[in-house]
């Protein structure tokens, strides 16, 4: 018989994140969350036009490209895109482009995405920050007149518009919320998507139901989308920020409006960039809901939930350094004096 050897250094080795419990792949566990983004996605398609689409496909395909050259002619590594997580990020950060962006941003973000955030630190879980949402901030500041460019509702783009000529800018409803106007939406119109944003921000429905989707399956935990999104709720109907409705309205408006259903749903529960501890998790989701809360209220912009995720991204190392489990049988004893 043939002897069966075993590296038990192998077997001991602690690799960073994401660990994955189940029996199933980083690639397959990419490819769920990839398929839960699919109907929010389409809508946003339906919705903006064909452009959204290629908005999308760019974001995708920058993203996979830049890995791949990366991997196989920059540092000389193993190519390893198969994982599906450089399609993820370039997907979400497609997500979180509006529809009238020029067509160059895309590349630009997902290379700033998958080179610096993510391969810069080690590749898959080294980074500290989520890579799609850091290469959203990095447009944000770098090109603001163009992040902040939306278009009307159903006004569906043609594939090469003329940025800008042919886009008519049209303020979203919270931006109108931030400043002091009454919402230019329902409340059911935006739960079903009948309002303006980014490409997969706009129906909190569909985002539910894929986060619903990822929690069936397994991929993700409840912790952090319940805590982030009840946190947010408390805060905003108890301080409501919305003029001439009531407390429960201002604060539905809240957690419809702009990429809250998106971040705390697909976003802050990164398996590289989120607290591996449960009670981690939910400090993580509390911490993200107040800063949100706060960028809201006092920022400057609008939205608050790309930078709020990103802060409590930093954190995550002494989160869980302080929600890690106790070793068993370590309760009560005392160091010895020497």
């Amino acid at each position: 018989m043939q002897d069966t050897k075993f590296n038990e250094a192998a077997l001991l080795t602690v690799e960073p994140s994401p660990h994955i419990k189940r029996r199933a792949s980083i690639r397959w566990s990419m490819l769920e969350v990839i398929i839960a983004l699919i109907p929010a996605c389409a809508f946003g398609v339906y919705i903006f036009g064909w452009r959204a689409l290629f908005v999308l496909l760019i974001s995708v395909a920058s993203a996979v490209l830049s890995e791949f050259v990366y991997q196989k002619f920059i540092i000389k590594k193993r190519v390893m895109i198969s994982d599906c997580s450089a399609a993820l990020t370039g997907l979400l950060l497609g997500m979180n482009l509006p529809a009238s962006v020029p067509l160059w941003l895309p590349v630009v973000g997902s290379a700033f995405a998958i080179i610096i955030v993510k391969q810069l630190f080690g590749g898959i879980g080294r980074n500290f920050l989520n890579p799609a949402l850091a290469a959203r901030a990095f447009l944000f500041f770098s090109w603001p007149a163009h992040m902040g460019k939306y278009v009307g509702l159903g006004a569906k783009l043609p594939l090469f518009a003329n940025v800008g000529e042919d886009i008519q800018a049209s303020a979203t409803v919270l931006a109108g919320i931030k400043e002091g106007g009454t919402p230019s939406a329902s409340l059911l119109d935006m739960f079903f998507g009948k309002c303006d944003g980014t490409i997969g921000e706009i129906s909190a429905l569909l985002l539910l139901v894929g986060g619903i989707y990822l929690l069936i399956r397994g991929i993700i935990s409840w912790h952090i989308p319940v805590t982030y999104l009840g946190t947010c709720a408390v805060m905003f109907f108890i301080f409501p920020q919305v003029a001439g409705v009531s407390r429960l309205d201002a604060m539905l408006y809240e957690l419809l409006s702009g990429g809250l259903m998106l971040g705390a749903i697909f976003m802050a529960t990164d398996y590289v960039t989120c607290p591996i501890t449960k009670w981690g998790r939910v400090i993580f989701g509390v911490g993200c809901g107040l800063l949100t809360f706060f960028f809201r209220c006092f920022g400057a912009n609008a939205e608050g939930v790309s930078f709020a995720i990103l802060i409590m991204n930093s954190l995550v190392w002494y989160i869980d350094f302080a929600t890690k489990p106790r070793i068993f049988g370590t309760k009560g004893v005392k160091k010895r004096a020497s």
